[in-house]
Parts: C-alpha cells; sequence; structure tokens
C-alpha cells in the first residue's frame, strides 16, 4: 500500500506532498469508508496515548525499539493512498448553487417591483392643452398606375399568313397608322386581279345592256308605227266599203275584204305595242340584272382588297411599343382569337387606381381631390381626382378593398409609368376652428373614449366625444372646453 500524503499525529517526518507509488490501485467507496474510520481511529490514539509492554506510553505509528530515531520508519500498515481521502459531496455543491440562484432571482423580483411602483422621474412634458386648429382629413390607400381604357392596345393579324415583315421594336414611339408588320400578301394581289377582272366583265354586261336595248325599242316603235299607218289605211277602205255597199256599188265579197284587213291591221298595231312594252321592260331587267352584277363584283374586290389591307399591321393608336409577341418568318394562323403582334401603350392616357379599405370607401365621393406619390420620385406629389368608384369589391386575403380611379390633372408622359406602386392620399372635407387634443391622450374604456383631465392639481377622467382624425391630432365634439388640460400619459397610479 502506498504511503500517506497525511502526517501521522506527532509525527516527527512527513510524506512528500502529492508522493505516491507507482503501482497505485483503485479502491472503491466501502475501502475508501474504512479508510476514513482508521484515520479517526489514529487520532484518538494519539490523543489518549497508547502504553507498551515497558509501561511508557506510545503514539500511534511509533514502536519502542532500540533503533534511533532517525532511524524511525512510517508503519506502512498506518498510511493511507490519496485515492481514499474523503472528498466533499456532490449533493452540498448542488444545493449550495440552487441557494445562489434563488437569491439572484429574489433581488431581481424585488428591483423590478421597485422600478415598477417608484414615481417617474423628471422628464418631457405629459400634458397638452385643448386648443382650435384646423383639419384637413384625408384617406390612405396603395395603388398602382395604369392606362386608361382604350390607351393600351393588343395588336395583331385578322388572316393566317407568314410573317414577311416586323417592323416593330421594344420601347419605339409609334404613331397611328404607321406600318408595323407585313405579311405575305403574293396569294391576295392574286385573288385581288380575279376580282378586278370579274369586275370589269359586268361592267361590260352593263355597257351592252344600256347600249343595245335601246335601239331594240326604237326598232318597236318604229314596227308599231308601221302598223298604225297600215290600220289607218284599213279603216278608211272599210270606211268606203261600207259606202259603197249601202248604194251597192260593190260586192259584198270586197266589203268582207276589206273587214278583214282591217282587224289584221288593228292585231297587228297591238302586237307592235306589246312588243314595243316588252322591249322596254327587258331594257330595264337587262340593265338592272348588269349592274347588280357589277356591284356584285365591285363588293367581291372590295371583300378581297380588305384581305390585302389585313396583311399589311397599321398600329391604331399613338404610343410606345410594350411588348412584341412575334418575329419575321413566323407563320401565324387566325382564329377565335387574333395572334398578338405587339401591344402599344399610350402613356399621355394613364390613371391610377386606388385599393380603398371598405371602412373608408363610404367617406369616398367623385370629384375628391386626391394626392400620390410613386417610388421612383418619393420627394414629388402628383396630382388628380376621383372619376370612379367601382362598385363591386375586391377580395384579396378575406381583406375587402374598393377600386377607386384617378384621373391625373395633367399628363406625365415619361415620368410614370404602368403598373408603378402609388402611395394615395384622398382628401376629404377640411374642417376650421374646432377643438382638438393629441391624439395618444384619448383612451378606450369600456366602449367609451376618455382622457385625464387635470382639475386643480388633480387628474379626473372624463368621457368625450371624438370627431376626424388629423394624423396625431384628434377633433373633439363634446366633453371638453378650450383651453383645459389633458394628460398625455395615465397619471401615476392610475390603470386603464
Amino acid at each position: 500500500m502506498p504511503e500517506s500524503i497525511f502526517p501521522r499525529p506527532n509525527a516527527r517526518e512527513y510524506a512528500p506532498m502529492g508522493q505516491r507509488e507507482p503501482a497505485t490501485a483503485t479502491v472503491n467507496i466501502d475501502e475508501a469508508r474504512q479508510a476514513s474510520s482508521l484515520m479517526s481511529e489514529n487520532h484518538e490514539q494519539s490523543r489518549t496515548g497508547v502504553r507498551g509492554p515497558d509501561g511508557v506510553r506510545e503514539r500511534t505509528g511509533e514502536r519502542t525499539s532500540n533503533r534511533p530515531s532517525g532511524e524511525r520508519r512510517r508503519s506502512p500498515a498506518r498510511s493511507i493512498p490519496p485515492a481514499l481521502v474523503p472528498r466533499q459531496r456532490p449533493r452540498k455543491r448542488r444545493r449550495r448553487l440552487a441557494v445562489l440562484i434563488v437569491a439572484i432571482l429574489a433581488i431581481g423580483v424585488g428591483w423590478w417591483v421597485f422600478a415598477r411602483n417608484r414615481p417617474p422621474l423628471e422628464g418631457p412634458i405629459t400634458t397638452a392643452s385643448v386648443e382650435r386648429r384646423d383639419f384637413a382629413s384625408s384617406v390612405l390607400a396603395t395603388g398602382a398606375v395604369r392606362p386608361q381604357v382604350g390607351a393600351e392596345v393588343r395588336v395583331g393579324a385578322r388572316i393566317s399568313g407568314r410573317v414577311a415583315k416586323l417592323r416593330a421594336n421594344i420601347g419605339d414611339p409609334v404613331q397611328q397608322g404607321q406600318v408595323i408588320a407585313e405579311l405575305e400578301q403574293a396569294d391576295l394581289a392574286a385573288l385581288v386581279a380575279q376580282r378586278e377582272a370579274e369586275l370589269e366583265l359586268a361592267q361590260a354586261k352593263l355597257s351592252a345592256a344600256e347600249n343595245l336595248w335601246p335601239k331594240e325599242i326604237e326598232q318597236a316603235q318604229l314596227d308599231l308605227a308601221r302598223w298604225q299607218a297600215s290600220r289607218v289605211y284599213a279603216e278608211q277602205e272599210f270606211a268606203r266599203e261600207q259606202t259603197l255597199q249601202v248604194s251597192q256599188a260593190s260586192s259584198q265579197q270586197a266589203y268582207e275584204q276589206a273587214e278583214e284587213r282591217l282587224a289584221i291591221a288593228r292585231a297587228q298595231v297591238a302586237s307592235a305595242e306589246k312588243a314595243h312594252e316588252l322591249a322596254a321592260a327587258r331594257y330595264q331587267e337587262e340593265v338592272r340584272q348588269a349592274a347588280a352584277e357589277v356591284r356584285r363584283a365591285e363588293s367581291a374586290l372590295a371583300n378581297t382588297q380588305v384581305q390585302l389591307s389585313y396583311a399589311t399591321i397599321k398600329a391604331p393608336i399613338d404610343g410606345v411599343i410594350a411588348s412584341v409577341s412575334t418575329q419575321a418568318g413566323e407563320t401565324v394562323a387566325a382564329g377565335l382569337n387574333a395572334p398578338t403582334f405587339v401591344t402599344i401603350i399610350d402613356l399621355d392616357r394613364l390613371q391610377v387606381h386606388a385599393f380603398v379599405d371598405e371602412v373608408d370607401i363610404g367617406r369616398i365621393q367623385l370629384g375628391q381631390k386626391v394626392r400620390f406619390t410613386v417610388d421612383t420620385f418619393p420627394d414629388r406629389e402628383f396630382e388628380g381626382r376621383v372619376t370612379t368608384i367601382h362598385p363591386k369589391a375586391v377580395i384579396q386575403d378575406n381583406v375587402v378593398n374598393y377600386d377607386v380611379v384617378i384621373q391625373l390633372a395633367e399628363t406625365h408622359a415619361g415620368e410614370l409609368r404602368p403598373e408603378m406602386t402609388a402611395s394615395v392620399n384622398i382628401l376629404l372635407d377640411a374642417r376650421t376652428d374646432v377643438l382638438a387634443i393629441p391624439a395618444r391622450a384619448v383612451r378606450r374604456e369600456r366602449g367609451r373614449n376618455v382622457v385625464w383631465v387635470d382639475e386643480d392639481g388633480e387628474a379626473v377622467q372624463r368621457e368625450i366625444v371624438t370627431g376626424w382624425s388629423d394624423g396625431p391630432w384628434i377633433e373633439v365634439l363634446r366633453g371638453l372646453d378650450e383651453g383645459q388640460t389633458v394628460w398625455l400619459e395615465p397619471p401615476p397610479g392610475s390603470e386603464f
């Protein structure tokens, strides 16, 4: 067993501090307890003394021998290994640590209670006077700059074909009627030539009818005149035969022949009249049909020319090219929806759409003046007026807003652009010379608006009726008089 690092009672020599044998073994808890008991016994013997066989008092750890005192050695049986020295128990350490933590918490809670209940120190002014002010109430909203109705046009093709030329690029300014793109036109040009030939044929028929049928009518008139002359002659001959028949100077056969020639002449005149009427009617019909053919050919030609014009796409409005959706060489197919070539926006016709909360929409009216700013120019205010309030709400994330359209007072081409975010301030009716107090002085208690009023140095709670709010100030309708003093914060010791 290694020597103990503790000295024996009354020992003249002490073991060097920390000296241990090389072969120190690990002992368990029972051996430690046994070593502690042995130390207590040695200490008791060193105090009372032990008598040897010769009656001389001996001390523990010393032996009576003839050896000189300098040669006395420590009894190895009485030494205690360092590992057997009893240590302080961990339970006491935890107990002391817990006591320390509880003490720190108690000090912190005490300081918090003291700081909360102590009177306020000298600081900024906590009172204000009831005074008269001018109010300009307004409604704040967030909106966006957008084109007016008709200021944004998507230009496309109404016919199918291959894009031959595209004369537009994003950002290019265009004028109304300017050519933007062209489709292939060879087939349409050939169809136009065909319709032109058909028109020429119809016009030729009309011209023929107008030139020939008048001559036919003239011939019918000549025939009618000839047969009318024959009838007159037959009538005269018949009248003569009648006279001769009465005087029996002519035969019955001659009389009958004269009557027959008169009847034939009359029939020929009637036939010539009908032929003349028929010629006149046919002339009118032929001319009418020929004119109709001409009109049909003209319509077909016009339709083909319109189809040909669709191959040349022009700008319908003045503006700027906002987007290009088709490139040269692509084939487009026109169906129910015309394919979009470009989008043109007129930057001179812009408006602001503000989304007003349902709480404030009841105060918005047409014609109200509006001021707004955009993120691009935060230090510049633009002006406008309310022109439209959409009746249908816009619900987003369970928040109900109403779209209010604002027309700009001036054009701002080159500055405002579509979809810019706008901070809108809609100015309501102004109120002048009204009682007002700081809004922070008003408290809400049990459904009432109350303030703390300074009366003869004491804070008294009073109910008030409020009106408009203008930023940090709020209007007082009833409950306060001009010049009274109100607390901006609850006085010490009061609770809301």
